[in-house]
C-alpha cells in the first residue's frame, strides 16, 4: 500500500469480525513499530498481549466506569478531562454518568461493553524511568513525555492497516491505573500509555474528515498568515 494512502486511510475502527488474529501476526506488528521514533532512541514502552479471558474482562470492567464518564461529559457539551475545562461544569455533567451507564447495560452495548471480545487486546506502558519529559517543570500540564510512547503505537495502527486489520487507540484505561496496574502486575514505574484493540474490520475506513491545513497551521507567528498550497 502507499504510504500516502495507509496515513489519509488509517482510522479509528471499533468493529471487528470474529475472525482471529494469530500470535505471529501480531509478532510481526511490534516486530515493525519498534522502529517507531522515540527520545534517545530508549524505547520506553512496553507491551502486554492481553488473552486470558478473566483478566479481558476485568480490563473491560475497568473501561467502562471512564467511558460512561466520558460520554455524560460529552453529553453536555464538554471536551471530556481537558486540561483547561471548567471543573465545575465538569462535576455537574459527571452526575448523570450512573444514568448512561444504565442506559448501556439496558442495551446491547457498543465497542467498550465488548472490549473483553475484540480479536487482540494490547496495553501499552510507559517507563516512567526513561522518558526525556522536557516540560516536566513548567506550570502546566505535562504531554511532552508521550512523544517517546504514541508514535509507537501509531506504528502499531499502521502496520495493522498493511496486513489488512485495523484497530483504535484508547486511553480511557488511564482513568483507572492504579487498578489496572493491580490486575496485570505493572511496576509503579510503568504507566499506562494506551490500549490497542486490533481486529479484521467490518468496514475498513477509506475516506476520513479533517481540518483543511490552513486552519490549523500559519507563518512565522500563530497570528500569522494561514498555509496555503501554492496555486
Amino acid at each position: 500500500m502507499d504510504l500516502s494512502e495507509a496515513l489519509r486511510t488509517t482510522g479509528a475502527v471499533r468493529e471487528f469480525t470474529p475472525e482471529p488474529v494469530d500470535d505471529d501476526t501480531v509478532w510481526r506488528l511490534l516486530d515493525t513499530a519498534r522502529f517507531g521514533p522515540n527520545g534517545g532512541n530508549r524505547q520506553a514502552w512496553r507491551v502486554i498481549l492481553v488473552r486470558d479471558p478473566e483478566l479481558r474482562r476485568g480490563v473491560r470492567d475497568l473501561y467502562l466506569p471512564g467511558w460512561y464518564e466520558y460520554l455524560a461529559l460529552n453529553a453536555a457539551g464538554l471536551t471530556p478531562w481537558a486540561p483547561l475545562g471548567d471543573r465545575a461544569a465538569e462535576a455537574e455533567a459527571l452526575a448523570a454518568a450512573p444514568k448512561v451507564a444504565a442506559a448501556a447495560q439496558d442495551g446491547p452495548g457498543g465497542f467498550a461493553e465488548h472490549l473483553d471480545e475484540v480479536p487482540v487486546l494490547l496495553v501499552v506502558l510507559a517507563d516512567l524511568r526513561s522518558l526525556a519529559a522536557v516540560d516536566r517543570d513548567l506550570d502546566r500540564y505535562g504531554i511532552i513525555g508521550g512523544a517517546s510512547v504514541y508514535p509507537f503505537c501509531w506504528s502499531i495502527l499502521l502496520a495493522a492497516r498493511q496486513e489488512g486489520l485495523a484497530g483504535v487507540l484508547t486511553t480511557m484505561l488511564a482513568r483507572q491505573e492504579p487498578a489496572v496496574r493491580e490486575l496485570l502486575a505493572i511496576p509503579n514505574h510503568y504507566a499506562m500509555a494506551a490500549a490497542l484493540a486490533l481486529g479484521h474490520p467490518v468496514r475498513q475506513a477509506r475516506k476520513l474528515r479533517r481540518r483543511e491545513v490552513a486552519e490549523f497551521a500559519t507563518v512565522d507567528r500563530f497570528d500569522g498568515d494561514a498555509l496555503n498550497a501554492a496555486r
